[in-house]
């Protein structure tokens, strides 16, 4: 699959995402845990983070648009769906064969088109670019200047809810969250960003080291949304390699200890993917400066999968 030209998002690009986001949504609260805080994500209408960059692209689009269409494991869908409801645009998602049931569930709640294909991200992307080929503007959940300036929203938000230094510490799949941070933090003096990758897929590390896109493998993991290989010709390694202070990872019992963590001790429900900083926080894989922040992005795990992870060891 040849990839698209797809333009490197800029520091200008930040202020009318923020827009649209505020005007949409409220902030998210920030909560304080062992040596750091919690910025929920997971509180978004939609579960997840995802839905900021959604507004931020569907904002952008020219008048003249017939409509998007998208591929996800699921929060980007749901954050598609919210959007163009809010902004009255027509939408057809594809999501793969292996999406959480819940976030399946949960865009059944919407007015858009959705299609089922492929066993993973890879495929369902792929899918999805031939769907927008006959008609229709693609909207990548990360390889998109104006999804990555929408969820650079997040770094502003915290600017105004937490003083001094930050350690912004984001999860990683595709890049599109810690690719937006990260260009945020560029315009702050005081403000590094670290990402976090499941141990069972790192596209986006195995890009930044090799200086270019390269297929790695992808092993099961609980945190699906991280799952997958890059589109061809991505941005968001570039993005990284320049902007980005660190990048660690973390491994599947680490998550699931990290999701206990959260339930137990805040009350708070996190599906794998939106647990990861919180699992580098919890063991110790973050070089801090100032205060650290684990951004928990989602909420949107399948209720016998969550019941699966709590009835585990106690922490």
């Amino acid at each position: 699959m040849t990839g698209r030209a797809v333009r490197m998002p800029t520091v200008d690009d930040l202020a009318p995402a923020l827009a649209v986001v505020r005007a949409n949504l409220p902030a998210t609260p920030v909560v304080p845990t062992e040596n750091a805080l919690l910025k929920l994500e997971s509180a978004q209408p939609t579960g997840s983070f995802k839905v900021r960059g959604a507004l931020a692209a569907l904002a952008a689009l020219p008048p003249e648009t017939a409509g998007v269409v998208t591929a996800s494991a699921g929060n980007h869908a749901l954050g598609v769906a919210y959007a163009a409801g809010r902004l009255g645009v027509p939408a057809t998602v594809v999501v793969p064969a292996t999406a959480s049931a819940a976030k399946i569930e949960a865009l059944g709640r919407f007015p858009v088109e959705v299609h089922q294909h492929g066993g993973g991200y890879s495929e369902a992307e792929e899918y999805a670019l031939e769907l927008a080929a006959r008609g229709g503007t693609f909207v990548s959940a990360y390889n998109d200047p104006h999804v990555i300036a929408g969820q650079g929203s997040i770094g502003a938000e915290l600017r105004e809810q937490v003083d001094g230094p930050l350690t912004i510490v984001a999860p990683l799949g595709g890049g599109g969250l810690l690719a937006g941070l990260s260009l945020w933090a560029a315009t702050q003096p005081d403000v590094r960003v670290v990402g976090v990758e499941a141990a069972a897929s790192r596209a986006v590390s195995a890009a930044v080291d090799a200086g270019r896109i390269v297929a790695v493998a992808v092993g099961p993991t609980l945190a699906d949304g991280l799952a997958g290989n890059l589109e061809p010709g991505s941005i968001t390694p570039a993005v990284i390699a320049e902007h980005t202070a660190a990048l660690t990872v973390v491994s599947e019992p680490e998550i699931r200890q990290a999701i206990r963590f959260l339930a137990a001790r805040h009350g708070v429900v996190a599906e794998g993917a939106g647990a990861v900083a919180v699992a580098a926080v919890l063991a110790g894989r973050v070089d801090a400066t100032g205060t650290v922040v684990a951004v928990v992005t989602g909420r949107n795990i399948a209720l016998p999968v969550l019941a699966e992870v709590l009835a585990g060891e106690v922490d």
